[in-house]
């Protein structure tokens, strides 16, 4: 087979809302090139789909006679009046009404989404052809040369009658000469250049735990397709508790993808929730204590908290009486020593009146300036410690001038029927009738352009507390008992502590914020023990065992390693030590020689399970794996398709490195040989 070349590979990723595909692999691996959505419409032809809505559009023309008039192909909608074409007879009046005819017309729309299929549900294929086409449209959309082989991406939910479905399909549709069928979880490990992993793959409307150890997908105990777990679930609980504020749920859906919603660890204390003019409830409070009003929880003082403030101590210097007096007591000097002036004016209501006002106008001041340091203070805050925030979304709507040719139009077509509908009987009726018809198609015309003339305004709005509920119906809970199930169906205890220390976490339904922070601390809130109550309990050991000085005497000496039991018994050390140390008395040698037994042990222990602390069904620690660094493109954008990533470097390791020697894809050669069950044996 001649090699492959790099700018020939094709590598398609489907999803359930969005299929990621690439022509060619780059020098620098990056995100996926083409970005499909994964839904397709039904064509004419029943069993067929197309990639776009295709509406109906009827025009209505003259009809030709005896082949005089040249064909009239223009599909501009009718005029007021009988058009004349080019060339063409122009409409009398005296026409008979049988000689108009309509004609249908087809437009795509591709902003419609109006009886979309969507063949992926899940990750499950729900629709065989749908998903076919899905395909053949991913492969003409790319177009790539005859020699191209194909890596994709298959979901854990597949099944092996899935997998030949794809390979027969593929190799029959397409005359590709090799065919690759990677694992998703792989995949992911594959980017994050790990071996053992614990992949949490968090979709639109599920998600896939899966263990990988060695390279190999740990297909007993996986938890695929987890429903109700995924992105979806989270919009949905969002529009739960937002529906009576007027959300819909395109509204929910932006308030996901923004930073003010967060999903907060669990434990986590949530801010009080004040209404706006509860902000500073105690403006004096908020001007000499910093409360924001007076009782319990403002501030952890006596004077916040609604007692009597402390007084300065025993020769404090609280200030010269003449001396502020001085420097601002001159105003109220003059109004006590005016009082007798102002009665004898006899202007003493007016005087009275601006006292007032003034007095109020500085307690307003004096309010407003502890709104606005409350408010500052406010916005200081980490969004987890703010009651409210400010959301800023994006409204789909017509634009102004489309809005006003609608409301304008309707009424002067209004008018013009009114003018037609009582003609006069001397044969012009299918003038009018024209008119009609050239009325409604232009009617039919303003609504296409609406629809493209769709816009979306900036508008804001204030979200309270249900910002941090986004994840409070129990999808963390789910995910983290499933996490645990699969950990423990690994047959092989001592690498069940190394899946625990690289968890990884991708999907774009994991965007979410702190939505990874919040599953780790669920993890190990739930499941994580003390290393120190993970060792062997030294409590169990005999009473008459002496602590080992170090002088050295105690250190075990290299032996040839053994069955890990090196007791000639046969038994365990701890408990024949435990059983005969009544019988035996004890002795320097004696205690010496149980010691190095049980050390012996220990290190062939260590030795066997590596990091392994004995206790394979509780974790000692709990981590996520650290992405890499040297991508620099997948580092601004997110490592949530890390899967696209790992099919990158596996295609360049099975099409190009070592040219099929590992058996990383099928060849066509094969496929005639053994047909699509041999997938099995050629897929990763």
């Amino acid at each position: 087979m001649p090699p492959f070349k790099d700018e020939h590979i094709l590598i398609i990723s489907p999803g359930s809302q969005t299929t990621l595909a690439q022509l060619g692999l780059p020098e620098s691996f990056t995100p996926a090139r083409l970005r499909i959505s994964s839904r397709m419409f039904p064509a004419e032809k029943p069993g067929e789909f197309e990639p776009m809505k295709v509406r109906e559009r009827r025009t209505t023309k003259p009809a030709q006679t005896n082949g005089a008039n040249p064909p009239n192909h223009s599909d501009a909608p009718m005029p007021d009046a009988a058009p004349s074409a080019e060339g063409q007879e122009p409409t009398t009046q005296e026409e008979p009404q049988g000689e108009q005819e309509d004609q249908i017309l087809y437009e795509e729309d591709p902003t419609s989404e109006e009886g979309a299929v969507h063949p992926i549900i899940e990750g499950r294929i729900a629709n065989w052809p749908c998903f076919f086409s899905l395909l053949t449209h991913v492969y003409n959309t790319l177009s790539p040369p005859f020699h191209t082989p194909i890596l994709i991406l298959a979901q854990p939910c597949w099944t092996a009658q899935d997998r030949e479905l794809v390979t027969q399909w593929v190799f029959e549709k397409f005359k590709t000469p090799a065919l690759s069928l990677m694992d998703a979880a792989l995949a992911v490990s594959y980017a994050f250049a790990t071996p053992h992993a614990t992949v949490v793959d968090i979709g639109f409307g599920k998600c896939d735990i899966t263990t990988v150890v060695d390279h190999v997908v740990g297909d007993v105990g996986r938890a695929a397709a987890i429903p109700g777990c995924g992105g979806e679930a989270m919009t949905q609980r969002l529009l739960s508790v937002l529906s009576a504020k007027g959300f819909t749920r395109d509204l929910c859906e932006q308030l996901k993808k923004n930073p003010i919603c967060e999903i907060l660890p669990p434990g986590t204390e949530l801010p009080a929730n004040l209404a706006p003019e509860e902000v500073v409830s105690n403006p004096a409070a908020a001007a000499s204590t910093g409360a924001v009003g007076s009782g319990d929880g403002q501030r952890e003082s006596i004077a916040a908290q609604g007692g009597a403030p402390r007084g300065p101590g025993l020769d404090t210097d609280v200030g010269d009486a003449d001396r502020d007096r001085e420097t601002n007591g001159a105003e109220d000097d003059e109004g006590v020593l005016d009082v007798a002036n102002i009665v004898a004016s006899g202007k003493t209501s007016e005087f009275l009146a601006r006292k007032e006002k003034e007095k109020a106008e500085k307690a307003t001041a004096r309010k407003n300036a502890a709104i606005e340091a409350a408010v500052a203070k406010q916005a200081k805050l980490p969004n987890s410690k703010k009651a409210r925030a400010l959301f800023q979304y994006h409204e789909r709507r017509q634009s102004d001038d489309i809005i006003m040719e609608n409301t304008v139009k309707p009424a002067v077509a209004s008018e013009g029927q009114q003018e037609n509908t009582n003609p006069p009987n001397d044969g012009t009726s299918t003038s009018a009738e024209t008119a009609a018809a050239a009325k409604r198609e232009e009617r039919r015309e303003e609504r296409r352009r609406a629809r493209d003339s769709i816009t979306y305004v900036r508008k804001e709005t204030e979200v309270g507390l249900e910002r941090f509920q986004a994840a409070s119906s129990g999808i963390l809970d789910r995910i983290a008992d499933a996490i645990h199930r699969v950990i423990l169906s690994v047959p092989e205890a001592n690498r069940r502590s190394e899946l625990w220390d690289s968890i990884i976490i991708v999907g774009n339904g994991s965007i979410v914020r702190g939505f990874k922070e919040a599953l780790i601390a669920t993890l190990t809130a739930r499941y994580l023990i003390s290393p120190n109550s993970a060792t062997i309990f030294t409590s169990e050991l005999p009473s008459n065992f002496t602590t080992p000085v170090a002088t050295g005497a105690n250190t075990p000496q290299p032996q040839q390693p053994h069955h890990p039991s090196h007791h000639p018994s046969g038994v365990n050390p701890l408990l024949h030590a435990a059983t005969t140390a009544s019988l035996a008395p004890p002795g320097p040698s004696q205690q010496q020689l149980q010691m190095q037994h049980y050390q012996q042990y220990q290190q062939q222990q260590q030795h066997q399970h590596q990091a392994h602390s004995s206790h394979a069904q509780t974790p000692t620690s709990i981590k996520l794996l650290r992405p890499p660094e040297y991508f620099p493109e997948w580092k601004e954008a997110g490592m949530e398709e890390a899967g696209f990533l790992g099919a990158q470097v596996a295609a360049k390791v099975v099409f190009v490195v070592d040219q099929g020697l590992s058996k990383g894809f099928m060849s066509r050669t094969e496929y005639n040989e053994v047909g699509p069950q041999g997938i099995h044996e050629c897929s990763m």
